[in-house]
């Protein structure tokens, strides 16, 4: 071990200049110096860097319109004296009372500039032409992150006024709110400020008379400006006058950005109504944590001490990253002490105490015979984490969440079941299985945990859920073949078991058991010979004797002393690159904690079975074993680490008072065809219609059945027996449906795009072009499955209903009434709607409600473009309707790339149908994270609003967050016994306390009825809201429109909007399959055929963004296809 440098790291902005740090506002509140011709470099001082990005700058010449002036007599910004003023000028007495301060100033006459106040703020008046060095900016000036800028001609009405007064707007978010900030009352709301218009004058919201800008030249002054948010950056000394411009023009764009949108603070203290109160706990630990110490942050870079041949970077994985960091911390345990520190297997170690830094030399071997290799281990500090900002950020004394604060300390809490566990996409997964979690077919099932640590009312809570997982044994490779595969013969394989060997094995990890060696090795294969006949040419490492073949029968038979059993089979192949490598399967073992995918598991009744028992675990079991893995020395809090940051985890869960609150009725059809009230079950919230019917059946004359389960022995459909059930059943509800116009039965086609295209335009040739629906009926679920989707729903244009063959002959009364609930659906008619109007957006004023979401490919895809779905409600005030939109997009991306012009045609379409556009919108976004809140509010609803907005329309809009995607459970109080009959809180429960985000508008509703399982409530969270809705409106709002879901009889467990845009989002991603397996009409396959070649996601996205992939039929584009 050898330690070739040490040196401290700056803790403190790295790379700024030796000559600033003896300028106490520069060091403790972010201030940095800028060259400017007015001034010496460093004479500046730059306020309020965390906060907004805003910095003064003195320079020569911004052009007419450049530089916008921020004003509002109630939020405290103000203008600028120009020149005329002398330096260090007072402002006269009484600023404080009215608001407002004289300017002073060259070519300005009477009259000209009004009066600007800054009551609170605390700003004061600026001084003239260049402040002296060393100079202490004025009180509160971080607050608001703003900065001056000397500049040199304004001329009359270029420059456009910002206002603030109600509407809460703050400046753009920059790196961090110092610490003990107070953030803007009203954050969230938002008004639209003024712009330049084209001739260089300014408009405005709100305008004032007189001339705002006078005419003369103005210099010398300081006006505030907003600019980008800037990284910390080493400033040079003095530059030019022709480098100062051009640095200028870089860091101040020309056209002025918007205000910055933040999250809203919730409107109340929490909702009323209630028709129960039940006690409630949630598997919440509360954290406690010392906010006077500082956790310190440390980079790591790992290499090999020489560099690879040609100049190739290797990849070094991150189980040998972790094997290299613990032998240096191994060799020097007192200047690395592992119990203090937390790593995160790339490139972060978090860190109690003080670590050395520099480079050292780090020698690893992994066995018997194994080269020892040298690898350079880099550390250095990149900063110290105050946890005093986690303090004020709970107190409600900063606004911007300290992120790096809790990803520090969350994998302080992840350091010590990372030793002891499975680690697997951030779950924990235990080692060892008891007899009961045997899934058979060399599997088991794990149980673990997931935890995170998460801010709320009642502090620092560490979130700690319940998660199972299958995984393969560790087991010998031809054991685990024997109780995988069905059918399995050590002594020889077919054409059939190869195929099912490299299925079952390609990718896997083994040890090998011939030799000592604790290397991994990946199988890439089988060898296309047995091994009694691979043969490998064999060189003497010394040279004397020539090359000669050797079989490798006889080879391990002479190196390892070992015998070749089962001479049969092919070995497995590890080789890489040129470089081979063959070992026989009985020398190998599978690599203990390889999980094996859930999409696998249901290829096997029984195995699914036994995994969906455990893993659906009933509540009082589900509570019992979090409460168990809270307390165990595996744990989250077990060992010494996390103590030894100062972090303490209570074992007992938060209990808070949930409400239920009441459930809606529905409007159906009575027996006389009339409107009439349903009410839902109080103790489920379900409701049937065997007295009722829907409340607007479709008539349904011109519908056809295409049978692809004729060739199935067991399976086949018996039409004589479902069509007359089905018409039955859909009489019964209203649903008036005629004879079929022809069954038409084919065998196998779904696996053939071509021969399929084909016979649905048969069909819809057959039907004259006026086929309203084809059922159609398979024996499995097929993949050919969203070939007929994407042929029917983008080509042809044809509404399909698909079921099973099983099902349809069973025929019980259930499975025909929601079929014919899809059915009616997707055909415009209507099933149920609300009886009473909706709360806050009752009237004449007409609602849309929208819903978006993105469905993104699997985590070992790396081309696949997301897929982006947009529906909206096209009826009011029933809401029941949805239209949808589908785009593909970068890989990936969570913004919405298209989300303004896919809301922009609903809206159209909503106009087009109402004759009238909606004067209400709430906007429903799904699957997006807290750290992604910012782009939906100042990306997508900024795109939305650019769309939507014009010729005087300007719709009020609320955008709530829906969030499944957590971990907060909610478990009845065993000693009050108020679940549900499956154990579970009762559809309805909300909680808005506690456990919910310190000052903003979120809470967790459980809408639906648990049936299986634990119930996981939705997490709603209210970015912005121009309705004014209170708590309770809210959540009435969106428990009410999860009873109108159309495909079934009870409430949901996600609101509508989201539920069909995820609905919607995934049929886009089966388009995409269909089209990626070759579905594709001849005039686009060299289009599909290029798009294959290529590997950049870009390039997939414009392939298919050009309309004639994703594009809807125009039969299709206002239906309910996706229901």
């Amino acid at each position: 071990m050898e330690n070739h440098a040490r040196e401290r790291g700056n803790p403190r902005g790295r790379g700024r200049p030796n000559q600033n740090r003896g300028n106490p506002s520069f060091q403790q509140r972010g201030y940095r110096p800028v060259s400017g011709q007015s001034g010496s470099s460093g004479q500046v001082p730059y306020s309020g860097e965390g906060q907004s990005g805003y910095r003064p700058v003195s320079g020569q010449g911004r052009g007419s319109g450049h530089l916008p002036n921020w004003g509002d007599a109630q939020s405290g910004y103000r203008p600028v004296s120009g020149q005329g003023r002398s330096s260090g000028q007072v402002p006269y007495s009484g600023e404080g009372q009215s608001g407002y301060r004289p300017v002073s100033g060259q070519g300005r006459g009477s009259g000209q500039l009004p009066n600007w106040g800054d009551a609170q703020s605390g700003y004061r008046p600026v001084s003239g032409q260049g402040r002296s060095s060393g100079q202490v900016p004025h009180s509160g000036e971080g607050q608001s992150g703003y900065r001056p800028v000397s500049g040199q001609g304004r001329g009359s009405g270029q420059l456009p006024i910002w206002g603030d007064a109600q509407s809460g707007h703050r400046p753009v978010s920059g790196q961090g709110r110092t610490s003990g900030q107070v953030p803007h009352s009203g954050e969230g709301q938002f008004a639209r400020p003024t712009w330049p218009n084209s001739g260089g004058g300014s408009t405005s919201a709100s305008s004032s008379g007189g001339n705002l800008r006078g005419s003369g030249q103005a210099s010398g002054g300081q006006i505030y400006v907003p600019v980008p948010p800037q990284r910390s950056e080493s400033v040079s000394g003095p530059s030019s006058s022709g480098q100062q411009s051009q640095e200028i023009s870089q860091q101040l764009p020309g056209p002025p950005s918007l205000p910055q949108r933040v999250p809203m603070k919730r409107p109340d203290n929490g909702g009323k109504q209630a028709t129960k109160r039940p006690r409630v706990l949630v598997n919440h630990f509360l954290a406690n944590f010392n906010p006077d110490s500082t956790i310190l942050q440390y980079d790591v870079e790992i290499k090999p001490e020489v560099p690879p041949k040609h100049g190739r970077t290797v990849q070094i994985s991150k189980s040998d990253m972790c094997m290299i960091k613990d032998k240096l911390f191994s060799d020097e345990p007192r200047r690395f002490p592992k119990s203090r520190t937390a790593y995160d297997k790339e490139k972060n170690i978090f860190s109690a105490v003080e670590l050395p830094t520099g480079t050292f030399r780090v020698e690893l071997s992994r066995g018997e015979n194994a080269k020892t290799r040298t690898y350079i281990f880099t550390i250095k500090l990149v900063k110290e984490i105050d946890l005093r900002r986690l303090a004020a950020y709970l107190n409600g004394n900063l606004s911007s969440i300290p992120r790096d604060i809790l990803q520090g300390m969350d994998l302080v809490m992840k350091e010590n079941p990372t030793k002891h566990r499975f680690s697997i996409h951030g779950c924990f997964y235990s080692k060892e299985y008891q007899g009961e979690d045997d899934l058979g077919r060399g599997l088991f099932a794990s149980r673990g945990f997931k935890h995170k640590l998460k801010t709320t009312s009642q502090g620092l809570a560490l979130c700690v859920d319940y998660s199972v997982l299958a995984f393969r044994k560790s087991i010998p490779i031809l054991e685990f073949l024997e109780q995988h595969l069905y059918k399995f013969n050590k002594d020889r394989i077919d054409y059939q078991t190869r195929k099912d060997f490299m299925a079952t094995l390609k990718g896997l990890k083994v040890t090998v058991t011939h030799r000592q060696t604790k290397q991994k090795y990946t199988i890439m294969g089988l060898t296309e010979l047995d091994s009694s006949n691979l043969k490998f040419t064999m060189e003497d490492p010394e040279g004397k004797n020539p090359p000669r073949e050797v079989g490798l029968v006889h080879y391990f038979r002479e190196k390892y002393k070992k015998e070749i059993r089962y001479k049969g089979l092919p070995c497995l192949d590890f080789s890489k690159g040129e470089r081979m490598n063959f070992v026989p399967m009985e020398f190998c073992e599978l690599v203990e904690g390889q999980g094996f995918p859930k999409d696998l598991l249901d290829k096997d009744r029984e195995v699914a079975r036994k995994f969906k028992d455990i893993a659906l675990a009933k509540p009082w079991k589900r509570r019992k074993v979090i409460q168990d893995m809270v307390h165990a020395s595996d744990g989250p809090r077990g060992g010494e680490i996390a103590e030894n940051f100062g972090i303490t985890v209570d074992t007992n869960m938060t209990e808070v008072t949930g409400r239920i609150i009441p459930l809606p009725n529905l409007k159906v059809s009575e027996c006389n065809g009339r409107p009439g009230k349903l009410t839902p079950k109080n103790n489920d919230g379900q409701w049937n219609l065997l007295e009722k019917s829907v409340l607007d059946g479709k008539q349904i004359e011109r519908w056809a059945i295409l049978d692809f389960s004729s060739s199935d022995r067991y399976n086949k459909l018996n039409p004589d027996q479902f069509i007359p059930k089905l018409i039955t059943r859909c009489d019964k509800l209203k649903i008036n449906m005629q004879q079929p116009l022809f069954y038409k039965s084919d065998m196998r086609i779904l696996s053939h795009p071509v021969r399929l295209r084909s016979l649905l335009r048969d069909i819809y040739n057959r039907a004259e072009g006026r086929l309203q629906i084809l059922i159609c009926v398979m024996t499995k679920k097929d993949p050919g499955y969203k070939t007929l989707k994407l042929i029917c729903e983008t080509e042809i244009g044809i509404i399909t209903q698909c079921c099973l063959s099983i099902n349809a002959n069973k025929a019980n009364d259930q499975f025909l009434a929601n079929l014919a609930l899809k059915i009616n659906a997707k055909l415009g008619g209507s099933n149920f709607e609300l009886y009473d109007p909706l709360p806050r957006f009752s009237g004449n004023g007409h609602v849309m409600f929208i819903g978006a979401d993105v469905n993104h490919p699997g985590a070992w895809n790396t081309t696949c473009p997301s897929i982006a779905a947009v529906v909206a409600t096209i009826n009011w005030p029933a809401a029941n309707k949805y239209a949808s939109r589908i785009r593909p997009q970068d890989h990936r991306a969570e913004k919405i790339q298209n989300f303004g012009e896919m809301c922009l045609e609903l809206l159209n379409t909503y106009a087009r149908l109402n004759k009238v556009k909606p004067e209400k919108i709430v906007v429903f976004r799904d699957g997006v994270s807290d750290g992604q809140f910012d782009m939906v509010l100042n990306e997508e609803l900024t795109d939305l609003k650019r769309a939507i907005e014009s010729d005087g329309y300007s719709p009020t809009i609320t955008l709530i967050v829906a969030q499944k995607r957590h971990l907060t459970r909610l478990f009845p109080d065993p000693n009050e016994r108020q679940g549900d009959k499956s154990g579970n809180v009762m559809p309805g429960t909300v909680v808005d306390t506690t456990i919910v985000h310190p000052y903003e508008f979120d809470f967790y509703l459980c809408s639906h009825y648990g049936g299986l399982g634990t119930s996981k409530p939705t997490h709603y969270h209210v970015l912005s809201d121009d309705h004014a809705v209170s708590s309770d409106q809210l959540q009435t709002v969106i428990y009410n429109l999860c009873y109108t879901f159309a495909r079934c009889t009870k409430p949901v467990s996600l609101v509508p909007p989201v539920y069909y845009a995820d609905l919607a989002a995934y049929r886009g991603r089966q388009y995409y399959e269909a089209l990626m397996d070759g579905c594709s009409p001849a005039s686009v396959e060299s289009s599909l055929s290029s798009m294959t070649l290529s590997s950049s996601p870009s390039t997939s996205v414009s392939s298919y963004d050009d309309g004639r992939f994703y594009k809807l039929h125009s039969n299709l584009e206002n239906a309910m296809f996706f229901c």
